[in-house]
């Protein structure tokens, strides 16, 4: 056999692959939006409510977490707003009517304590001008009257200030306490209300990663699905051959395994950034060729509803 020969037989099999290809069509993939549902807080898996393969609400309960720690910080919020609004409340409402009588028998005591110390320190100091007493003396008498005096002075402003209510900054302070502890408590009941893992929206349940008594840590998917009627088929072709389809056309889609053909209308082209991502089981374009990934829809997205995800799709046009 001759070099001829055989370079004519392998340009009759390429052609006949070629050939076959063409017949097949284009082959792609069934995809489908998919959606991750994660953990905001670290908490071990009490209970899993739902199973791989279900279909659920959207705000249906997936699983319930065991967070402890988030019980113990909701204690100690509550006791912390409690404290901070006793505190803020006694700022508001100022001394108590006890209070007052108190700290007016205080005043009246030390006015008298006042009084007879002025009267004291008067007549030694008349007695200091004739030279009665010893400048000794003397000293002692100024001195009991001035801390007389200086404790009848704090007095009469400790009760002014008790009749007049408390101080501005003082009810700023207490608010403001009153409002961090607040923001505390609320800040614990929603991290207490995320043991609750809920579905996102409504979603069929592909894959559950842990199981009942493993630890979830923040962020950790648990589950994994797809959103109902979301289906679309995936293909590839190169610029030699993207002009034959049409952003809106309406092509048919051949399903093998079901044996089953659906129309669909392509929803959008775009260039791929590596060529590598060809999805066709039979790629047909040079390497310097732009390849664009072809994004096609069903008509009806019921009617793809149950189609499985990456089974292979032909697409016909």
């Amino acid at each position: 056999m001759n070099r001829n020969t055989i370079t004519m037989m392998l340009f009759a099999a390429t052609l006949s692959a070629c050939s076959t290809a063409v017949e097949k069509g284009v082959e792609g993939k069934i995809k489908r939006e998919a959606i991750t549902v994660t953990t905001k807080v670290p908490g071990r898996v009490a209970e899993l409510l739902v199973s791989e393969g279900d279909r659920v609400k959207r705000g249906d309960t997936l699983a319930v977490l065991d967070i402890p720690e988030v019980d113990a910080k909701i204690a100690q919020a509550q006791g912390a707003v409690r404290a901070a609004s006793a505190q803020y409340e006694m700022a508001e409402r100022g001394a108590t009517a006890n209070q007052l009588k108190q700290l007016q028998a205080k005043h009246d005591a030390l006015k008298e304590q006042y009084e007879f110390a002025r009267k004291s320190f008067s007549r030694v100091e008349a007695m200091f001008a004739d030279s009665l007493i010893s400048p000794q003396r003397y000293d002692e008498a100024m001195a009991k009257f001035q801390g007389a005096r200086a404790q009848y002075d704090a007095v009469v402003a400790e009760l002014a200030e008790a009749k007049s209510g408390v101080r501005i900054e003082n009810k700023q302070m207490a608010l403001g306490q009153q409002e961090r502890a607040a923001g505390a408590l609320r800040e614990a009941e929603v991290a207490s209300g995320e043991r609750y893992i809920l579905a996102p929206a409504d979603m069929t349940i592909e894959t559950i990663s842990l199981h009942a008594g493993e630890l979830a840590t923040p962020g950790y998917s648990i589950f994994n699905g797809y959103l109902p009627q979301t289906t679309w088929f995936r293909f590839t072709l190169p610029e030699s051959q993207v002009g034959k389809v049409q952003l809106g056309q309406q092509i048919r889609i051949v399903v093998p395994y079901l044996d089953k053909t659906i129309e669909a209308k392509v929803a959008a082209i775009k260039q791929l950034a590596k060529y590598a991502d060809v999805s066709t089981a039979y790629p047909d374009y040079q390497l310097e060729e732009a390849v664009y990934e072809i994004k096609v829809r069903p008509v009806q997205a019921a009617e793809a509803e149950a189609f499985l995800n990456n089974a292979t799709v032909i697409l016909n046009y």
